[in-house]
């Protein structure tokens, strides 16, 4: 469990610094996590186990598990891939798919923002 809180914080270190991310711990009967939101979107959240869920249109959710890069969430929430994080080797990985989820996010709001000012 150590462990994994360990892969877990240097995950959270590296999400942390990223303009406007903020984190809430929430308990669950399901798993304890932390959630990682930009603004009211969620990024995704990182289960006590280590096990990092995060959610992408159905395209990129099939590239990712195709690659290898992911596997469909363990709960079978489509367009949800998980990912387990067993070693320090497996941060990186970690942090690109919170990136990856990070610019979606923050292209949105980009393009939302703009839709809004033009208006």
């Amino acid at each position: 469990m150590n462990d994994q809180l360990s892969l877990i914080a240097q995950v959270e270190r590296e999400v942390l610094t990223w303009p406007g991310v903020s984190k809430e711990f929430r308990r669950s009967p399901v798993g304890d996590a932390t959630i990682y939101w930009l603004g009211k979107r969620q990024l995704g959240h990182i289960h006590v186990d280590g096990v990092a869920d995060l959610q992408f249109p159905k395209a990129v959710h099939d590239e990712l598990v195709a690659a290898g890069r992911a596997e469909p969430h363990r709960g079978g929430f489509a367009a949800v891939v998980s990912f387990t994080m067993r070693s320090p080797d497996d941060v990186p990985a970690a942090v690109q798919l919170f990136r990856l989820s990070y610019d979606r996010v923050a292209a949105s709001a980009e393009a939302r923002a703009q839709r809004r000012g033009a208006a």
